[in-house]
């Protein structure tokens, strides 16, 4: 194998193993080409200039490397994953080059932590988790508080330490206050933090790399300039804000080869949406500045209240973990902080209902009483943490990444760039890794009533940070023009009635791409040939007749065929038979019809059409529950607006003036009627049951009677919504018997509609794929085995698993939408489940699904292949009727596509029902 091929395949284990997100994984990808064109970078010997001078011609954004040393700056938005792509910068490092030796500056002590507990096997986060070679032996964590004892170990190879990965972890503020005004020198002052030995054991060392964390904090440092004594390879930066301020503006880093900023990642999706909220109407100038501060921490609790309820109604309807939601209060000053506490936990704030529930974080508190807010900050993600508020001075800092930051009220005095900088900084990480489409779910609310249009003027400046382009990934020409494409089954070019497909030209290893011979050439051939196929598409639903394709051969179905094809043919029969130079041709359409079905039962498998129905009475209902949590929903009298920065999308929150209900629960029940799945006259006693739940809950609150119908008239809707979604999870259907129908013993196979790049010419499916990122953009051909000459795949584990598929089956395909009509249970949705690929082998059929490690056990892809797994088996029951072969449905695991491994080796992995 070459050098090249090897780092391109550790590259990809990297990738798939971490799982990373398609920026890390390009980020990754750019590394691999800065050292494969430039393999200098791997020893001391060099020309940094000339290094420059390559690397240049690869990254158009590369101007100089800001360093004495080789240094390469990855700009990737907060919340995409910079920890996470540090541990594959150096899980393929040591596993591609051999090195062993890192060394990683974070900004601060908060960050400092977060690192060493990263990087620490066993904890939540752990960034090397799904490399076994590291699981096997983890790395060796030295940092700024045990360098003088790990780091001694390290340097006596007789201990066993000597091919570790050492990953030296230091805080370069705490080195920046040890260099900070002595008469020493710096560089002196350096060795002194580090230990003088242990400096010059690392400065000694063939193979060291350095790792910046958030560089733009401490890039003109007095201990950075110092760190280029350390004599690394090179360094690798990673941050979201790729400049350094100064008086004249933000200065641009200049080595900077990935740029992913905050606009792509919201485009992409994985950040929340930001926006701004106010009331309708609202005129700051009307009120007094005590207003305005009770007018936002109102409206922020009912906007935190909506939240909840909109968290756990997606929880509950999909499945999902449930996220408990915090808001987050910006004090002017440690003094305003603690009249906010007592304000917020007071009987005059919503009757007290958030006492115990509001921590104030900042300096004021010391020993126990900062031990206990600390431990309570650091739990706020948890649901059984009771925090629902938190006060802080400042916007916390760096490092402190959650995911259920949903509110933010900021009260202390700040612009309106500062006040986007700052929610951008620590509120857009999802809580589920991805959007969910559901706008609530996906968004962080900055409650601004005072600065709401200053807000929405700064977010459309060009130069705000939401809507930052200028550098853009991989920006697409203006020549990549989309086109869509149908990919028809091979069988039509088997036959000779489509063009037969090209792959991008053959190498010496994969060898000249194969494209097989028409089997009709002529015209008159191939129009019998195309009339005979629209008579077999009528023989799918002749059951009794056709079980199989297989049966299309014989004798007496071939002789029926024929029949209907000749009909057909009679008012075009004259043109038939007279070839292209006017003389009379002699056509045998038995023989066309005999060959055109010997060549569609090679070029399929055999999909049976199963629908399974109740038969006999049929009721359903629901089981009477006890409804869970309900959100704390409060009245209000005014409108509150809100507007998304990026898009400039609105949305509302205001009350609804219906009309008064003699009952409270009926502001419920006649929301909840309104829902199809729902039947009042058989289930009104189970919903005035839960209604009456509901309303007690809020009795409970001492609200006047005024209030609580202000409640469930604004709210009454979303009460409903959150009631009906934990209402399917108790519903029931029963049926005097069940059965299945085969109503097609085969079916002919669908088109693939694909959109790709114009005038792209499909690769070899045994192409090594560099760039993994872009796969979705390809097409694949080369196959001989598959029954679509191209195909795409979603990931670069398909392309390898279709590897195996061309080796060992006798046939397969990836199937389209469609093909199988396979449907499973989501929630309340029932969506369509489309299987990765199936295959014929000699004894039984495969359907396969290839999919993440970390996702196997997810409700979804549990669901998927529960319903694929009784499809398979009531399949291989039809199959046992006809003499065909049974089904078999596997759910594999990324890291188990190997070409050492048989087909039949994933039978281990095969779902039953």
């Amino acid at each position: 194998m070459s050098e090249r091929v090897w780092i391109n395949q550790t590259s990809r284990h990297v990738s798939s193993r971490l799982s990373l997100r398609p920026p890390q994984a390009e980020s990754l990808s750019r590394l691999v080409q800065a050292i494969m064109v430039s393999p200098e970078l791997l020893g001391h010997e060099r020309d940094i200039s000339a290094i420059l001078s390559t690397l240049k011609t690869e990254f158009s954004t590369l101007e100089d490397f800001e360093r004495e040393f080789p240094s390469l700056c990855f700009s990737l938005a907060t919340g995409v994953g910079k920890t996470r792509l540090m541990g594959a910068f150096i899980a393929y490092l040591h596993l591609a080059h051999g090195i062993n030796n890192f060394f990683v500056l974070a900004p601060n002590l908060t960050i400092y932590n977060k690192l060493i507990a990263d990087f620490t096997p066993n904890t939540p986060k752990y960034v090397f988790k799904g490399i076994a070679e590291l699981a096997q032996q983890p790395p060796l964590i030295i940092t700024g508080d045990n360098y003088d004892q790990s780091g001694a170990v390290v340097g006596d190879m007789s201990l066993g330490f000597a091919d570790d990965v050492r990953i030296n972890i230091f805080n370069i503020s705490k080195i920046n206050s040890e260099v900070r005004g002595g008469k020493e020198p710096r560089i002196k002052r350096m060795r002194e933090v580090l230990g003088d030995s242990y400096f010059n054991h690392l400065a000694n060392l063939p193979d060291l790399v350095l790792l910046m964390d958030e560089s733009h904090r401490y890039r003109a440092s007095a201990g950075v300039r110092s760190i280029n004594e350390l004599k690394p390879l090179f360094g690798l930066e990673v941050t979201a804000t790729p400049f350094v301020e100064s008086t004249r503006g933000p200065v641009p880093f200049k080595n900077v080869v990935m740029d992913y900023p905050l606009a792509r990642a919201m485009e992409d999706g994985f950040v929340k949406e930001p926006a701004v909220v106010t009331q309708r109407g609202f005129t700051p100038a009307d009120h007094t500045p005590e207003e305005i501060e009770q007018t936002k921490l109102k409206d922020g609790v009912r906007l935190h209240e909506t939240t909840k309820a909109e968290l756990l109604t997606y929880a509950r309807e999909n499945g999902a973990k449930v996220v408990k939601p915090f808001m987050l209060v910006i004090a002017r000053d440690t003094t305003h902080a603690g009249q906010l506490l007592e304000l917020l936990e007071s009987e005059a704030f919503f009757e007290g209902r958030y006492r115990c529930k509001v921590i104030q974080v900042d300096s004021s508190r010391t020993g126990a009483e900062e031990e206990k807010m600390i431990a309570r900050l650091l739990a706020v993600e948890s649901v059984d943490e009771p925090t629902e508020i938190v006060i802080h001075v400042n916007m916390l800092k760096e490092g402190w990444d959650v995911t259920n930051l949903y509110t933010i009220v900021p009260l202390r005095a700040a612009n309106a760039r500062t006040l986007i900088e700052q929610s951008i900084g620590r509120g857009l990480r999802l809580p589920y890794g991805k959007r969910t489409g559901v706008a609530a779910v996906d968004r962080l609310n900055i409650v601004a009533h005072d600065k709401f249009q200053e807000i929405i003027d700064e977010a459309n400046r060009g130069d705000s940070p939401i809507r930052l382009k200028q550098v853009i990934l991989e920006a697409p020409s203006a020549d990549d023009k989309k086109v869509s494409v149908q990919v028809g089954a091979g069988v039509m070019a088997r036959l000779g009635l489509t063009e037969p497909t090209v792959i991008a030209p053959g190498t010496a290893e994969h060898g000249e791409p194969v494209i097989p011979t028409p089997v009709f050439k002529t015209e008159a051939e191939k129009q019998v040939a195309r009339v005979v196929m629209e008579v077999i598409g009528k023989y799918e639903v002749k059951r009794d007749l056709v079980p199989t394709s297989e049966a299309l051969l014989k004798p007496e179905v071939q002789k029926e065929i024929v029949a209907e094809v000749t009909e057909l043919l009679k008012p075009v029969q004259g043109n038939l038979l007279v070839g292209d130079d006017g003389a009379a041709v002699v056509l045998d359409v038995s023989a066309v019809v005999a060959k055109t079905t010997e060549i569609l039962v090679q070029q399929t498998i055999d999909i049976p059409r199963i629908a399974v129905v109740p038969t006999g009475d049929v009721t359903t209902g629901f089981h009477p529950f006890k409804l869970g949590i309900l959100p704390n929903f409060q009245p209000g009298q005014r409108e509150i607006v809100g507007q998304e920065l990026r898009t400039s999308n609105q949305f509302t929150m205001s009350r609804e003036m219906g009309s008064r209900e003699q009952r409270f629960e009926d502001y419920i029940v006649k929301r909840l009627i309104d829902f199809d799945d729902i039947d009042y006259f058989t289930q009104a006693e189970l919903l005035y049951d839960l209604a009456g739940q509901a309303v007690a809950n809020y009795q409970a609150q001492n609200y006047s009677e005024n209030e609580l119908h202000e409640i469930f008239d604004s709210y009454g809707a979303d009460l409903a919504r959150l009631i009906r979604a934990e209402m399917m999870a108790h519903f029931w259907e029963k049926a005097t018997d069940y059965e299945v129908q085969v109503s097609r013993g085969f079916t002919e196979l669908k088109s693939c509609n694909y959109t790709v790049t114009s005038g792209q010419t499909a690769h070899h499916f045994r192409e090594t794929v560099i760039e993994t990122s872009k796969i979705k953009q390809m097409l694949f051909g080369g196959f001989t085995r598959c029954l679509y000459p191209l195909q795409k795949f979603d990931s670069d584990t398909e392309r390898r698993f279709a590897i195996l598929l061309e080796r060992d089956s006798t046939k397969w395909l990836k199937p389209a939408k469609g093909q199988f009509q396979i449907y499973y249970k989501l929630g309340t949705e029932q969506p369509e489940y489309i299987p990765d690929f199936v295959a014929e082998m000699d004894l039984a059929i495969f359907m396969v699904e290839t999919k993440a490690r970390g996702d196997i056990n997810s409700q979804e892809v549990q669901a998927k292949a529960a319903a694929a797994a009784r499809w398979c088996k009531q399949a291989s029951s039809h199959a046992t009727s006809v003499g065909s072969k049974p089904w078999k449905y596997l759910l594999v695991p990324h890291d188990e596509v190997n070409e050492a491994n048989r087909l039949t080796d994933y039978l281990r992995f095969e779902v039953k029902e």
